[in-house]
């Protein structure tokens, strides 16, 4: 039955009694009936929320677009940066910057065949300038350059699985204090095989771990692509996990999130979630 005008008032006077209720001083309540209450008065606060929008002849928008907002604002640096030029790893030349990158495979290493030659990159990364108030490419320092570079020499190191030759990467310099936010996306993006929020095959991003300092595992990255002397002369270091399981684990991750292969695919995905961006 359609509420008349008198009720909704009524109602509305009750809701006042009850809010000046609940606003008043309480008494210590135990801390899980405390939750259950803060979720029960927040979905009592939603509905009231769309009733009084409801009472409103104009109609609210669906979302607000906000371009400060760090989510937004790092899908559309992320998307600038796979408008860049792929180029060659092994021939990086050394520059100002810091920001975003992204690594991409093309070689025959059976595991990966899934990516292999397609869009989808294989890890994304950012770089942070030398300090956070930097404003200039050369206050940032060569940050996009090093990383890509170490990456370059692991990659050189495990030459009986991998080849450098194999490579490209496209890169973005970015004003200082917005990688973060553009990795992030791309890391929800794309789920990238070697990153490690994938959980897949991380690794390759670790500078080194002293067998003699501390108690380490090596990494997925390691096991599967051995070449970096330090994560291998202790023989007393175990894997992380075994090589089969993380080719199977590569082959799962494939088939639930299966690679974007062009550039308009990525382009697709990238204006769906842009029409619910806020």
């Amino acid at each position: 039955m359609t509420k008349q005008p008198a009720d909704i008032g009524e109602l509305a006077a009750r809701l006042k009694e009850i809010s000046e209720d609940l606003s008043g001083e309480t008494s210590p309540i135990p801390q899980p009936q405390a939750k259950r209450l803060r979720k029960a008065i927040t979905e009592a606060c939603d509905k009231i929320r769309r009733a009084v929008e409801d009472l409103d002849p104009i109609k609210q928008p669906d979302s607000v677009f906000d371009p400060s907002n760090p989510n937004v604002t790092g899908r559309v640096i992320a998307i600038t940066m796979i408008a860049q030029e792929r180029r060659q790893l092994a021939e990086i030349e050394r520059a100002y910057g810091s920001g975003v990158y992204a690594l991409y495979y093309n070689g025959d290493f059976l595991p990966y065949g899934g990516i292999s030659g397609c869009e989808h990159p294989i890890y994304v990364g950012k770089a942070d300038p030398s300090s956070p108030g930097s404003n200039t490419a050369a206050e940032q320092g060569d940050k996009l350059y090093t990383r890509l570079n170490e990456h370059r020499k692991s990659i050189a190191k495990a030459s009986t699985t991998l080849r450098v030759e194999d490579f490209e990467y496209r890169s973005l310099v970015v004003r200082s204090g917005w990688q973060n936010s553009a990795e992030n996306y791309l890391i929800h993006l794309f789920k990238p095989l070697w990153n490690l929020q994938t959980d897949i095959c991380y690794g390759i991003g670790k500078h080194g771990d002293d067998p003699e300092t501390r108690a380490n595992l090596r990494s997925p990255w390691d096991t599967l692509h051995p070449g970096r002397d330090w994560a291998h002369r202790d023989p007393a270091m175990k894997d992380a996990r075994p090589r089969d399981r993380i080719v199977s684990e590569i082959e799962g991750h494939l088939l639930k999130y299966p690679p974007v292969r062009t550039i308009d695919a990525i382009l697709r995905v990238f204006l769906e979630e842009m029409r619910t961006a806020s």
